[in-house]
């Protein structure tokens, strides 16, 4: 079974590709931090929510006591930033970067990479399950 032309896995491939090409753009920020007149690039892109729900059937949760919780949704909006960022300076010769921020930045990119691959991870291991095949640790 090709499990890449599976929605989930398709998603999880993008996300994990769009997470390289921002650690990439960080890099460049980090590097360009005594450029004179730099300011710092981010990449945009849709929040993983929205994506996920375009690309797969959503699944709501079944709250089968009143007193159970139905869930929320948190805020997961990725503003795309350029320039200054707030509640910093520019430096006097023009450098916007801020290197407590995209350190920040990259370490928050390795979180969310982390998970993709943890949650491919166990998707994989849950249809060699299904197939008989074992794979009940989620291991690749």
């Amino acid at each position: 079974m090709d499990f890449g032309k599976l929605p989930i896995f398709d998603v999880l491939a993008r996300r994990m590709g769009w997470l390289g090409q921002r650690q990439e753009v960080l890099a460049q920020n980090i590097a360009n931090a005594d450029t004179p007149d730099y300011r710092p690039l981010d990449l945009k892109a849709d929040p993983f929510d929205r994506v996920l729900a375009r690309s797969v059937k959503p699944v709501r949760m079944a709250v089968s006591d009143p007193g159970h919780l139905a869930g929320t949704k948190a805020d997961t909006d990725q503003s795309f930033k350029d320039g200054r960022v707030p509640g910093y300076e520019t430096a006097p010769a023009g450098n916007a970067v801020v290197l407590e921020q995209q350190l920040v930045s990259v370490a928050e990119t390795q979180m969310d990479f982390q998970m993709m691959t943890s949650l491919y991870r166990k998707h994989l291991g849950m249809f060699r399950t299904a197939l008989g095949r074992g794979g009940g640790s989620g291991g690749g």
